[in-house]
């Protein structure tokens, strides 16, 4: 009987230790990635001028290249991928002028585990698709634009066509806010509300300079829509 009531202790002690390093590294892991999460939506935000200088250049350069090379290209889906991939281009100068601080951010969240499994996922699959965002290829849109009138406006160029199914699939999901907030400790919340106020910024001026600079660059091109 004794033994049994110290085996039946040391198990109670093992899960009650087992629990709190759990408890611990839920909280080290979320602070961790809150913490990287702010740091890069703040470069982000920071770094939106000479993102958009940058694709003021790539305009520019086509201007001068391929100015209207696309001219004449019929208003079907078949013209879809050359405009498309526009939007791949722009993604790729984006995400591209924060290669260095999504590296960061990769190097600081890989190690990250959470007891709640799909939290450990969701961080992980971030992580990765912001990385294949940061070294999306920046296409030569003057050679395949070009291509593509040769084909008669027949056949986008297969790379083109993967390359921008392979862009559009990429989801950019961060960490939900309710799945992070049972480990929140001190100023985490407060540094979560701050990344989501930067983070909708961003999004805005993605949607809307991206809007923008999409138009402007398929008038240069000569393409539709």
């Amino acid at each position: 009987m004794r033994t049994t009531r110290v085996s039946i202790t040391a198990a109670i002690l093992l899960a009650v230790t087992a629990g709190g390093s759990a408890a611990a590294s839920n909280v080290s892991a979320t602070h961790a990635y809150i913490q990287a999460n702010y740091a890069l939506a703040k470069v982000g935000v920071a770094r939106v001028p000479a993102v958009q200088a940058k694709v003021a250049q790539l305009d520019a350069s086509l201007s001068q290249r391929c100015p209207g090379a696309g001219k004449g290209a019929p208003e079907l889906e078949v013209t879809q991928p050359l405009s498309h991939e526009v939007v791949a281009a722009l993604w790729s100068i984006t995400y591209g002028a924060n290669a260095r601080p999504i590296a960061a951010f990769v190097a600081k969240t890989k190690h990250l585990r959470w007891s709640n499994g799909r939290l450990t996922r969701i961080v992980s699959r971030y992580a990765a698709s912001l990385h294949e965002m940061a070294t999306l290829p920046l296409p030569n849109i003057c050679e395949d634009v070009r291509s593509f009138v040769a084909s008669g406006f027949r056949t986008p160029p297969p790379a083109i066509v993967a390359l921008v199914e392979h862009a559009e699939s990429i989801e950019l999901e961060p960490a939900p806010a309710r799945l992070l907030a049972p480990y929140e400790r001190g100023s985490d919340r407060a540094v979560l509300a701050k990344t989501e106020t930067l983070e909708a910024k961003l999004e805005e001026q993605e949607f809307s300079l991206g809007q923008t600079d999409w138009l402007e660059i398929l008038g240069t091109l000569g393409l539709p829509q």
